[in-house]
């Protein structure tokens, strides 16, 4: 069978990055490609590396034009998806990359977000640990699914098998992030000119206000839940889970290097600590952890599903520290998104999917 696709904010980088993947895809046609200021343009204007689909024509962003696909990809800014969601109820499949469907808690949107609050939808990491499992298993058959953040998925997988077998105090998370400016979409800021970030380096949203930390710390809840040894949850408004979080933007055009720690809970060992490690992703195609004493980079990523990660044990500040290194548009966005998309459908996980990156 082959499914028919439409791809809304087709111009933008996200949605440049589901339709390169898309392209590559057996099992789907992407018949139709949208916008908003670019509309009636042709999509090869805006996305000059996407040869094959030179044909294709960006149409208005509605939901009539959207409506009458098999499946549906949103890579609309955060609170722009919701409009069209509530309007594509008789659609098969709907793939949010933006923010609208990701967070469980009202109060956590008015916070970070504000606006319109929607009903979160099924989270599209599947390999994160939760509830005794995987996420993948909650994907089989979804029909509606949330795309994570790029920022906030790396964080998550990061340090969810700790979490999860009890070998790391998530009350004092530590993670650093070293992030590329495409994921701050195609819009034209100042602060992301060439002239602005080449040559230096820009903490920005400093402080707790990221607004991918509700993100992060709703998965490590659910990882929390997962494992025997979990500790116990608390009734505090975080739930005990409590995050330091600064990302710096740095002058590569995609990729995060994220550097993330946590205390050793009392009485844990190396060895359990890596092999809490192995047991999440041992058996994971695209979240891969390296051998002791060796940590990624983003050039190892660029252009592939995969998130690498390094881990090491300082026993001299008793902390565990994780270095994850992905592609924020491939498997921090689109190549998770497809991902998912595969898994509702029943198809291989890993079509149009690749382990491998571009070097130089």
């Amino acid at each position: 069978m082959t499914y028919s696709v439409a791809v809304s904010g087709a111009s933008g980088y996200a949605g440049g990055e589901i339709l390169r993947i898309l392209a590559a895809h057996p099992d789907v046609e992407i018949r139709t490609v949208t916008a908003h200021s670019n509309a009636g343009q042709p999509l090869i204007q805006h996305q000059p590396h996407l040869r094959s689909l030179a044909h294709l024509t960006l149409q208005d962003t509605t939901p009539e034009i959207l409506a009458g696909h098999d499946i549906v990809f949103l890579a609309l800014p955060h609170g722009q998806s919701g409009q069209y969601t509530d309007a594509l109820g008789d659609t098969p499949l709907v793939i949010d990359a933006g923010a609208d469907h990701r967070l469980e808690s009202v109060a956590d949107w008015d916070r970070f977000y504000g606006g319109d609050f929607h009903e979160p939808w099924v989270y599209g990491v599947p390999e994160l640990p939760v509830a005794g499992a995987k996420q993948r298993e909650r994907l089989v058959g979804a029909r509606r699914i949330a795309a994570p953040g790029c920022n906030a998925s790396t964080v998550s997988l990061s340090l969810a098998p700790g979490v999860a077998a009890g070998v790391i105090d998530p009350g004092d998370i530590v993670t650093v992030l070293a992030v590329g400016p495409s994921g701050a979409g195609k819009s034209l800021k100042a602060n992301l000119l060439a002239s602005e970030i080449l040559g230096s380096a820009n903490p920005y949203a400093v402080g707790g206000t990221h607004r991918h930390i509700p993100e992060i710390r709703q998965a490590l809840v659910a990882a929390r839940t997962s494992g025997e040894a979990a500790i116990e949850l608390t009734d505090a408004p975080d739930r005990g889970i409590r995050i330091s979080f600064t990302p710096v933007l740095v002058p590569m055009a995609r990729g995060i290097l994220a550097t993330s720690s946590a205390p050793i809970a009392p009485g844990v060992t190396d060895d359990q600590i890596r092999a809490a490690w192995e047991a999440a992703y041992g058996d994971e195609t695209f979240v891969q952890l390296l051998p002791a004493g060796q940590f990624p980079r983003t050039a190892d990523v660029l252009g592939a599903n995969t998130a690498l990660m390094g881990l090491a044990i300082d026993r001299a500040a008793n902390r565990v520290v994780v270095v994850t290194a992905v592609d924020n548009l491939t498997k921090g966005t689109a190549g998770a998104a497809v991902q998912s998309m595969n898994i509702a459908l029943g198809l291989d996980e890993g079509t149009a999917l690749t382990v491998n990156g571009v070097a130089p």
